[in-house]
């Protein structure tokens, strides 16, 4: 196996573990303050990663708001925002989401092998297009060998904001480092929405269980951080 960058996964969900409600309307999990420090850390980040549902339901713009992060990364000759990187298997996306034309920053699609040409025809020219397949012998994205690609691409800091298909499978996989959990005060009480992760077999378990290195109130909300590997603060 290559290297891969360090990954770090981020997620607000309701205190019965759904990331939005059932309706189309955007629920809101978070705060102010805690908006905040999620752009202190994608401003510590080389990249950033959803899943193609993710681009198409919440539309999001993934970029650092901050001016004096974005002057930060710029002392350190970065980009104003991390790399955006989706991941697909019908390439069914819009060019015209924020995801695309928002940000002077690299967007990368990982796509499966059989939707390579329409995601070409759709996203060629906003969006550098890889076959995900294709870095595992044609079959759909893996996403052990996407990540080792996107560290031969620069990226030794990988930020997962999700949504729930995206997190069930970094950490099904084992390839998460860290996560930051923060719950809302508040219940959903609607099976139809979207939860935090699907079943699974997860490697931490009741035989096994995650490391919780830090949690903090903000506001209304609480942030959880777990260790999840022997990387875990190490980038």
């Amino acid at each position: 196996m290559g290297e891969r960058p360090y990954i770090l996964l981020s997620c607000s969900m309701s205190i019965d573990g759904y990331l939005n409600g059932a309706t189309e309307q955007r629920l809101l999990l978070s705060n102010a303050a805690d908006f905040d420090r999620v752009d202190a850390v994608r401003a510590e980040c080389d990249a950033i990663l959803v899943g193609a549902m993710t681009v198409r339901l919440d539309n999001p713009r993934l970029l650092v708001r901050s001016q004096a992060l974005r002057d930060e990364r710029a002392a350190r000759g970065l980009g104003p925002s991390p790399i955006k990187v989706t991941v697909t298997g019908g390439a069914q996306l819009d060019a015209c989401a924020q995801f695309f034309t928002t940000g002077d920053t690299e967007k990368i699609v990982y796509c499966a092998s059989a939707a390579v040409d329409d995601a070409l025809a759709r996203l060629g020219r906003v969006a550098t297009v890889v076959d995900g397949g294709q870095l595992d012998g044609g079959q759909p994205v893996d996403l052990h060998r996407l990540t080792e690609d996107l560290y031969t691409r620069g990226v030794g800091r990988l930020m997962v904001e999700g949504g729930g298909t995206m997190h069930t499978q970094f950490l099904t996989a084992g390839l998460a480092d860290e996560l930051h959990l923060v719950v809302a005060p508040f219940f959903v009480g609607d099976s139809r929405a979207r939860r935090f992760v699907s079943d699974g077999q997860f490697p931490w378990n009741p035989d096994r269980r995650a490391t919780l290195a830090e949690v903090r109130q903000i506001g209304d909300v609480v942030l959880l951080r777990y260790a999840l590997s022997a990387r875990f603060g190490t980038v």
